[in-house]
């Protein structure tokens, strides 16, 4: 059995959080006086992905739910480029004075687990919030005729000698990479990973036949899932989520590891003056709560796990992600910095 130190202790504290967002809610004030006018102007949000991805439509929704609570413009500045490293450079160099604010998603742990000079998420950057907390799934065209389930998708892939193809992110032990070398290693297939960054490429490729399957979460495709595009073969988390009680999980088709999960939220620089990054911490948390916000969520099947993270709670996830990370790195053989 494929397992590594504290892999299990963190899926299940990823998975429940801590006090539920409606509590969080409930409880959270509805309003916060502007510290000595902050903000007189718009923010710009940086975000290190495409518009058409997961990234691009929770910097969206969680700029309208802001710009709808405080009356305050969100430009955002999509970045894309080296799975996230790009945005996080750019962010990096920006004036630390709180007009600035970055979106980012796990790939920032992970990079700073195998390379401890990259940004620590918790350290170098104060959470504002992790709004988004969701699994994977392995996608083919609803169409298909050359398999219509995982086993037997398996069994085709294995017939082509190495030409099968996935549509995946390009980074090297990002969540997805990391996943697909344990699925690969689990049913001893070989399968081509073809690097997207963006998402609308990356979902074009299985849509228009340029790839065999597609690595993604479910709210990201879910245009193409309810259009009848696409439809999920493999869930990877230890259970099947009620609205894909049909598809089998990566456990029920004789895989051992534990899932990682792919968690998005929202930061500042750690320099950032102190009352600027309070009024944040409230507007993103407060912007969660928005009603716009809670359906956006809804219809991205984010509800499935516990998404809500304040500051305190996005610190502790990230710090068990980059822990995580590194035991599966070191478990790899990759050179951990």
């Amino acid at each position: 059995m494929k397992t590594f130190f504290g892999a299990v202790a963190f899926a299940a504290a990823i998975a429940t959080g801590g006090a539920t967002h409606a509590f969080e809610c409930a409880v959270s004030e509805a309003s916060m006086e502007k510290p000595g006018g902050f903000p007189e102007r718009a923010l710009t949000m940086i975000v290190p992905y495409g518009p058409a991805g997961g990234s691009g439509q929770v910097a969206g929704a969680m700029a309208e739910a802001v710009t709808s609570l405080t009356g305050v413009a969100i430009n955002r500045d999509h970045k894309p480029g080296g799975s996230g490293t790009v945005g996080m450079t750019a962010y990096m160099s920006a004036p630390a004075d709180g007009y600035n604010v970055l979106e980012h998603i796990d790939d920032a742990s992970s990079a700073h687990a195998l390379d401890s000079s990259n940004p620590n998420p918790a350290v170098d950057l104060i959470p504002l919030v992790i709004s988004q907390v969701t699994f994977s799934q392995i996608y083919i065209r609803t169409n298909e005729t050359r398999y219509s389930d995982w086993p037997s998708f398996v069994e085709w892939v294995k017939a082509q000698d190495g030409k099968a193809t996935i549509a995946n992110v390009s980074k090297e032990g990002s969540m997805e990479r990391v996943t697909m070398k344990f699925i690969t290693d689990a049913t001893g297939m070989s399968i081509q990973q073809i690097s997207f960054d963006k998402g609308a490429p990356r979902y074009g490729a299985l849509l228009g036949g340029q790839v065999d399957a597609l690595f993604e979460q479910p709210g990201d495709v879910r245009n193409f899932l309810d259009a009848g595009n696409f439809k999920p073969i493999l869930t990877i988390f230890d259970e099947r989520p009620g609205v894909f009680a049909d598809t089998p999980t990566h456990r029920e088709m004789g895989m051992e590891f534990d899932p990682l999960l792919r968690f998005r939220g929202f930061y500042v620089h750690k320099d950032a003056p102190a009352d600027r990054i309070e009024w944040l911490k409230w507007a993103f948390q407060r912007g969660y709560c928005e009603d716009s916000y809670q359906a956006f969520n809804e219809s991205k099947f984010m509800t499935v796990i516990d998404s809500y993270r304040d500051t305190d709670g996005a610190k502790e996830l990230i710090m068990r992600s980059i822990d995580q990370y590194r035991d599966v790195y070191t478990a790899m053989g990759l050179d951990v910095k």
